[in-house]
């Protein structure tokens, strides 16, 4: 059922079992769920069944790291969440989104990856991501890639050693899932969606160790509460911590903080567009599971390559996958300029020779000329090549460029907090420092290297390496890397509340009757997009509190 919090009366308290802060994904999850389960349940909505400008408005905030999304474009304020937003192209006018499990490796400690480890296995997860494939309506569970191959029409590359896997993403039409949420919103009895509603305080216990109401205001004005036997804050790895921090009545650091580490491991996806896949020969069915997307059994799927999880150990690497796009460019473009500091003096001298004037800091120009010879054979030579290329006009070679999305190790440093700046509804906005580390850039460098070689290796073609060490950095991370709108890590899960901020069953350290829903308990997000990992965990979190549910019955 949807009602609407603009007609709840100033200061009226509404009691129910269940209360859920946030109708995205995992929110919607959790209330499908809890349908016709024999206890009232009420999901809290910021938003509307549609975007409405002055609740998006809600979610500006200030970005003052590496440089991101404006805030308030970043994710959808009402019914549906991110799914709103899901824009991959799947034909037919359909629009969706990638859907893949984390690797078994994602959930280990890993020694070069500071931070990392789950308090549970993929074996303990691996039930809820059969069920999660349901919410898809996917029958084919599997993601070995023998599922979806076909040798004649869709084969893998054949690589000589194991250097690199062909690897499997399925997706999913915005319609499947948007489904389950109409289903909850129009005609779950015993669940109610209050739309227009905005959780401001999380309001507990003296000691903070139970949550008694969470305080709600409309933008309208009318402001009231709401009590319940169970809180889950479902509202994304930015304005969750956000809620948190903010609820600070009874600790000044904001509820769950006591160890301050709410707000912090802010996690992205690294996505950029990097390197050339140059095919030994004119390739044509062996791409085709790779450059494209097909329907199999009804669900389409893509190849994608990633590296190995025994080379991940060797190499003590992240984790990435890189899709190839299709890309016919002139010959030319596989012999780029050289970018190095006596290339571009040879470049500045030539110039001003030309124009029959001597450059400024001549003596340094010549210095970095005779320091880099060998950078300058290889401007000469490519320059050479190029011009040969250019010379079979019309010409074109079927390359692919990569599309590279990796992961981020976990970073304290990392983090969202409050700014000083308040919204329509007095609330502190959202700072967002989005900080990169030296192993997520350099793993992605040798993670090229390594594919070149598999490739090279397999008479298969070779990469050409765009992300080099000598690639100019802005503010210490090469030019062109972005997130994926994936807000992962701010609630951290860990079994120690010195180094989480809830436990293995999502519930907040030290207060009994709150829980936290989606991807900002993630303690390291591999390179999968998160969409698959929420609704597994949606659906593990919902099995707990009915259990619980029904032994307080």
């Amino acid at each position: 059922m949807i009602a609407d919090g603009r007609s709840v009366s100033d200061d009226e308290t509404v009691e129910t079992d269940v209360c859920i802060v946030g109708a995205g994904v995992a929110g919607i999850t959790l209330a499908r769920e809890f349908v016709d389960q024999g206890f009232q349940v009420l999901v809290l909505e910021s938003g509307a069944l549609q975007r409405e400008d002055d609740t998006q408005a809600l979610y500006r905030g200030e970005s003052v790291g590496h440089p991101y999304y404006p805030l308030h474009e970043a994710r959808a304020r009402y019914c549906g969440g991110s799914v709103n937003c899901w824009d991959v192209d799947l034909g037919d006018g359909r629009l969706g989104a990638r859907l893949r499990p984390l690797d078994p490796l994602d959930f280990e400690p890993r020694d070069w990856v500071p931070y990392s480890g789950w308090p549970l296995d993929r074996s303990e997860l691996e039930p809820f991501y059969e069920r999660a494939q349901w919410m898809f309506d996917i029958e084919e569970r599997s993601y070995a890639a023998e599922k979806w191959i076909d040798d004649e029409h869709r084969p893998r590359l054949r690589f000589v050693d194991d250097t690199v896997d062909t690897v499997i993403f399925k997706f999913s039409p915005q319609d499947r899932f948007l489904r389950h949420r109409d289903a909850v919103v129009r005609r779950a009895d015993n669940v109610i969606v209050l739309i227009y509603a905005n959780v401001v305080d999380i309001e507990t216990d003296s000691g903070g160790s139970v949550v008694r109401r969470l305080h709600v205001a409309c933008l309208r004005g009318n402001r009231f509460t709401v009590s319940a036997k169970m809180f889950v804050l479902a509202a994304g790895g930015i304005e969750t911590p956000r809620l948190l921090l903010s609820s600070s009545t009874v600790h000044a650091a904001g509820l769950g903080n006591g160890h301050d580490l709410v707000g912090r491991f802010f996690m992205e996806h690294l996505h950029f567009t990097s390197g050339v896949y140059v095919p030994a020969r004119e390739l044509g069915p062996p791409m085709a599971l790779y450059d494209r997307i097909h329907v199999v059994n009804g669900v389409p799927v893509v190849g994608k390559l990633a590296l190995h999880e025994t080379v991940l150990r060797r190499e003590r690497l992240l984790n990435q996958n890189v899709q190839l796009l299709p890309w016919h460019a002139p010959a030319a473009a596989l012999y780029p300029a050289v970018i190095s500091r006596a290339a571009n003096s040879v470049r500045t001298l030539v110039g001003a020779g030309s124009r029959l004037t001597i450059p400024d800091a001549v003596g340094e120009h010549l210095s970095n000329v005779v320091s880099g010879l060998d950078d300058v054979a290889t401007q000469a030579y490519r320059k050479l090549r190029r011009t040969l290329a250019d010379r079979q006009r019309g010409k074109k070679l079927r390359l692919f460029r990569l599309a590279n999305m990796a992961e981020q190790a976990p970073n304290p440093d990392s983090r969202v907090s409050l700014s000083a700046d308040r919204d329509a509804l007095g609330q502190p906005l959202a700072k967002l420092d989005w900080r990169l580390s030296s192993i997520d850039i350099d793993s992605v460098r040798r993670t090229q290297e390594l594919m070149d070689g598999a490739l090279r290796r397999a008479g298969l073609g070779k990469l050409r390496i765009e992300l080099r060490d000598d690639t100019p950095p802005v503010g210490g991370v090469p030019l062109g890397v972005h997130g994926g709108y994936h807000h992962m890590g701010t609630t951290r899960m860990h079994a120690d509340p010195r180094k989480g901020v809830v436990d293995r069953d999502c519930r907040l350290h030290g207060t009994a009757n709150l829980f936290i829903a989606g991807p900002s308990v993630f303690p390291t997000g591999g390179y999968a997009n998160p969409t698959l990992t929420i609704v597994a965990l949606a659906l593990r979190l919902a099995d707990h509190i009915k259990a619980l549910m029904r032994d307080r019955a």
